[in-house]
């Protein structure tokens, strides 16, 4: 699984604080690993509505997007604004041996968890060899 940097992110965040807007989504903090026959990645969305969260996939693109609203009611002077607000996106590219077809996602606390499965044709299996007087079977 190969993951797409952000060397903006950076700057976006002090144009946000110094000018109170965000030229481009905002990216989410995330953790991926395997784990046996699947890949499994936790984004940090807290305070995000669960209706506002978007996953698509697209030619092995994984995009996510959602939303955090300003608790801030309209005409309120905000005193302190340091919780990132608006919309955050994150794409990863994923491998020809996951099976984007048999993605799944939860979101709980504040996380949201896909799960991606390796694809059943890119997993370890036995080959058997014929010929001699004792077929033999080695690992492809």
């Amino acid at each position: 699984m190969l993951m797409r940097t952000d060397p903006f992110r950076d700057f976006d965040r002090l144009a946000q604080q110094l000018f109170g807007t965000t030229a481009r989504p905002a990216a989410m903090p995330m953790d991926a690993y395997r784990s046996g026959d699947e890949f499994v990645v936790h984004f940090d969305l807290p305070g995000v509505d669960p209706e506002s969260i978007d996953l698509d996939v697209e030619r092995n693109v994984l995009g996510v997007h959602a939303e955090r609203r300003s608790p801030v009611p309209e005409g309120a002077e905000p005193i302190a604004s340091e919780r990132p607000s608006g919309t955050f996106s994150r794409q990863l590219f994923l491998g020809e041996s996951l099976d984007t077809q048999r993605i799944e996602a939860s979101y709980d606390a504040g996380v949201l968890t896909v799960r991606i499965p390796v694809a059943e044709e890119s997993k370890p299996r036995k080959i058997e060899i014929s010929g001699g007087s004792k077929p033999k079977q080695i690992s492809g």
